[in-house]
């Protein structure tokens, strides 16, 4: 053995001698840090630290999304939130008054984005759906009597408040403040290519315009004005078409609702050769 070599003291302990292993002595190291008490914040998180196998999980607790009342819960489609298919309406007897009714009515259609279906309202109200339109068009007919500012419409499918065609200057006046955006000539060009050749391919809607027109489909299809709805079998094309607030905008339950392009077509050119195109 070299005698510059340090002799291990623990040779006999461990049965034989020899030089120091860095085994053994990181070994040794580490019962003696064992020992002593953490002296640091560092030390204190990493002796108290369990890795993440071998945590025990936690109980989930659910929390109800509202505070609803057992009476509350049994009203409208809450009272159906665990079936499978919520009932007919047609089911439904009537049970409101007139004016309770009525007011129900207009407080929900004052609070819409969108328009409601008389099913809908009559599942919500558990109200027969034709007692629902009965109501509905008596409010309609007494908001033109009286000459209200707003109006109640039938449009893409359900019921909403729209203002008054007379005052809708006033009213673009008090919530544009001078500034309104307006879809630019093209634009218009296009969608009304969509509405009457729809569903339509970008390509085919260039090739009626003879223009590009990409930039323009792109815009309007973040207006939510239009929307895929398909591929084109032989080119794999998308297809395009309306959506209900493209309805909503111009004031139509169906597309089927728009204007003939008779009168706006040359006298040299059949509506239905157009439509072929």
């Amino acid at each position: 053995m070299n005698p510059d070599e340090e002799q291990d003291p623990y040779a006999e302990e461990r049965g034989g001698t020899g030089v120091r292993g860095e085994d053994f002595l990181a070994e040794t190291v580490t019962e003696e840090q064992q020992d002593r008490a953490p002296e640091t914040a560092f030390e204190s998180f990493a002796a108290a630290w369990v890795p993440p196998w071998a945590r025990s999980l936690p109980e989930l607790l659910i929390e109800p999304a509202a505070d609803y009342t057992p009476a509350e819960l049994a009203v409208g489609r809450l009272a159906y939130a665990g079936a499978d298919e919520l009932p007919d309406p047609d089911s439904f007897e009537a049970g409101l008054g007139d004016t309770e009714l009525r007011g129900a009515l207009e407080a929900i259609l004052m609070v819409v984005d969108e328009p409601v279906t008389v099913r809908l309202l009559a599942q919500v109200l558990e109200e027969p759906p034709n007692r629902i339109e009965h109501m509905l068009a008596m409010l309609v007919e007494e908001y033109v009597r009286t000459g209200r500012g707003f109006e109640l419409r039938s449009v893409a499918g359900g019921w909403r408040y729209y203002t008054r065609a007379e005052y809708a200057g006033y009213v673009e006046r008090f919530v544009l403040d001078g500034q309104q955006i307006r879809l630019t000539q093209a634009a218009l060009e296009t969608l009304a290519v969509v509405a009457y050749k729809q569903p339509v391919s970008r390509s085919r809607v260039a090739a009626i315009r003879g223009v590009n027109c990409d930039g323009v489909m792109k815009t309007l299809v973040t207006r939510g004005l239009i929307e895929e709805c398909g591929t084109e079998q032989e080119s794999g094309a998308h297809l395009y078409r309306t959506t209900r607030l493209f309805l909503e905008k111009i004031g139509l339950n169906s597309v089927e609702d728009l204007p003939s392009l008779g009168p706006f077509l040359p006298d040299h050119v059949d509506e239905t050769e157009f439509a072929q195109r």
